[in-house]
Parts: structure tokens; sequence; C-alpha cells
């Protein structure tokens, strides 16, 4: 197996773009990477989306986006993963260039969610849950958070302010970025006293949908030396899963397949949580977020919320997360999420975070999960020497 390294990131603002299709959304992240990467064509293209055939009403992507970018004839496809399907995209990727099938692989994540609203909307998100046993009961991905939630809240005695450092740290640093769909701040205090969406998840706890589009360009650490003057070595790529039904798992507030895949990529990469710099997790809630903390190791069973509250989690604190918003501020494409994760990595990596960048980070976790936690795919990024 060969080490690969990224030599060029590339995205596009998110928020909701209705005046532009899926294919032009792409075509922006693709014109992006390949500039940062100084390239004009690649061996291949993966392809990450979630919504695309039912949203959009387009499926086969990788066909579309390949001719539409002017390298037809490469391999090309779509990896779906619900919305760890950038993730996974990535980690498709990582297993081409590592195995020397493809010499120059491009991964693009891109999601046009917002033209679909209301219903239509929720039936859409509806098919990355358990069909026949959440979905057909009504459930949706909000409402199944709402109840982990609650269980949280009751097992561990944990009150509902005591979860804004999540929302507030977001919102904070998503006021830098320009990229971000929402760049205010959010008032301590305030968090509790949002309008409820399904109690107790609330407007300032959940993620909004958005439409974006980010890419990254992966080689052989051997060659990225000379084909970018900061290439950013992928130490670590691994995915694993859970049961589908939140229902069906051993214990709804213990992200197992969070918990196997950073141990995975740990290993991989030979380092463990406290060699961690920086964490791009997947906050989609702030009770996914908790999660996600406590099944990487970086804080106990019913502890993970003890980190935002005591301000551990902002730019100057032992483990910054959401360093340019996270899914909360700068907005979650759903596809296309996973690479702009792995992008604002390499971007704090490089010394290129501007006003979002973290003092001298040398590893970077990334963690994308789809349908809440039943997919999740992580990556440890680490700046080549």
């Amino acid at each position: 197996m060969r080490d690969v390294s990224i030599i060029g990131v590339g995205q596009t603002p998110v928020g909701e773009q209705w005046d532009i299709s899926i294919r032009d959304l792409a075509q922006q992240a693709i014109r992006e990477v390949l500039a940062d990467a100084g390239r004009q064509r690649v061996d291949a293209l993966y392809v990450g989306n979630t919504l695309g055939g039912s949203v959009s009403g387009q499926q086969h992507l990788g066909a579309l986006l390949a001719d539409f970018a002017g390298m037809r004839g490469i391999e090309s496809y779509t990896v779906e993963a619900a919305e760890a399907a950038g993730g996974a995209a990535l980690h498709t990727a990582w297993l081409a260039v590592a195995a020397g099938a493809v010499d120059v692989a491009m991964v693009l994540g891109v999601e046009k969610v917002t033209d679909m609203v209301g219903p239509a909307r929720l039936t859409a998100h509806g098919s990355l849950l358990d069909t026949d046993y959440e979905t057909v009961q009504g459930a949706t991905p909000t409402a199944l958070a709402a109840l982990m939630m609650r269980l949280y809240m009751d097992r561990y005695g944990v009150g509902l302010e005591q979860f804004e450092g999540f929302s507030i740290n977001a919102h904070a640093n998503g006021t830098k970025n320009p990229y971000a769909m929402f760049r205010n701040l959010i008032k301590p205090g305030r968090f509790a006293t949002a309008p409820v969406v399904s109690p107790p998840v609330n407007l300032f706890d959940g993620a909004p949908d958005a439409d974006g589009a980010a890419a990254v360009i992966l080689v052989p650490a051997e060659m990225a030396a000379d084909m970018a003057p900061k290439p950013v070595r992928l130490a670590g790529s691994a995915v694993a899963t859970d049961a589908l039904a939140v229902h069906d798992r051993a214990d709804p507030l213990f992200l197992a397949a969070a918990n196997l895949s950073a141990g995975r990529a740990f290993r991989q990469a030979g380092i463990g949580p406290g060699d961690v710099d920086l964490f791009e997790l997947h906050d989609s809630f702030t009770i996914v977020s908790t999660l996600a903390l406590e099944a990487c190791g970086f804080a106990g069973r019913g502890e993970g919320w003890q980190l935002a509250a005591d301000g551990r989690i902002g730019p100057g604190g032992d483990l910054p997360i959401s360093t340019f918003g996270g899914l909360k501020a700068r907005g979650n494409p759903l596809g296309a999420t996973g690479v702009y994760q792995v992008v604002e990595a390499a971007l704090q990596l490089r010394g290129q975070a501007g006003e979002s960048q973290v003092p001298g980070p040398r590893v970077a976790l990334t963690q994308n999960l789809g349908s809440l936690g039943a997919t999740a795919v992580t990556h440890v990024l680490t700046l080549d020497e």
C-alpha cells in the first residue's frame, strides 16, 4: 500500500443556491481544486452525494460530472452512504491511490437539497432511515435525535442549557468563514430559549440543510512533494457501520460505528486521541457532537458535553472543533459535508485557514456520519514531512 497525500482543495460557498444546477455547482468546486493543485485532469473522479436522485432528479452523477468537467472517459462513479457519502467517496479514492490502481484521484462532494421544501424534503430525508421500522412510523432524523438527546439528559442528569457551548462555538467560528451559511453569533443563554422543532431539539440545536460542493485531489505521497508546496498526508482512513435503526443498536447513546472507525484510523496513523490538534466532527445535532466526542475517546460516557461547557472546544482550547463553523454554522450540504470537513482540516494544517486558523496544528481528525451514526467515516490528516 502506498502512502497518500492531498495536493489540492476547493470549495464553494454553502447556502440556499436556487439559481444554479447541481452540475454547475459541482463544476465550481472542480475548477477550484484543479487550480489549487495545478492540474488540468485527473485519472478518476469519486462523487459523494446523498439526495441527488430524489431532490435534484439526477442520478448517475459520476458520468455526468466527469463529462461536464471535460474529462470524459475517466473512471467515475457516485458513492452512497447517506450523509456520510462524502467521507465514503474520499475513502474510496484513498483505497484506489493507496493500492496503485490510480495515481491522481479527485473526490467531489456535491449536494443541492434546498430546491425541495416542506413534506417533500422530509420524505427524502426519511429514505436515509430504516424505511420499514422508522420512517413508516413517522420518524425523522430530527425526531430520533430528540429521543437520543432526551434519553441522554435523563440518564446523565444533564440540562438542555449545558449543550449550548457547541452551538455558541460553531457560530463564533462561522463568523470568520466567508463560505459559511450562517455568520451570526449565538449569545450565551439564548440556546435553551430557541423555538422548539422536536423537543428538546430546537432551531439553535440542529444544522441547516444546505447546497454546496467541495473537492480534494489525492496522489501517492512520493509524488506529492513535487506537485504541491504543502501536501497534507492522509494518514488514516476507516469506515465502520452500526444498525441503521437507532432502536436496534446495543445502546442508542453509544456511537459504535464512530468508535470503530476512529480506532481503526488511529491505528493506521499510529496515533491516539491525545495527539489530535483539531477535530472536524459531524455536528448535525448537539447530541451527536456529544456522543462523537465520547465514542472517539475524547471524553468519558456522559461527559462529552463538558468539553463544550468548559470552553475547551474553541480555537484556543484543548480540542478545537467545527473550526470553520461545522455543520451548524457553515451549513450541512449532506453528501458534500465529509469533503468540506477534509478541505477545512487541510487548510488548517497548511496554515491557510485565514481568520479561522488555530495555532500550529500538526494532526487533524475528521469524522463524517450517516443516519445518526449508522455509518462512520474517519480520517486522520497530518503534515507531510
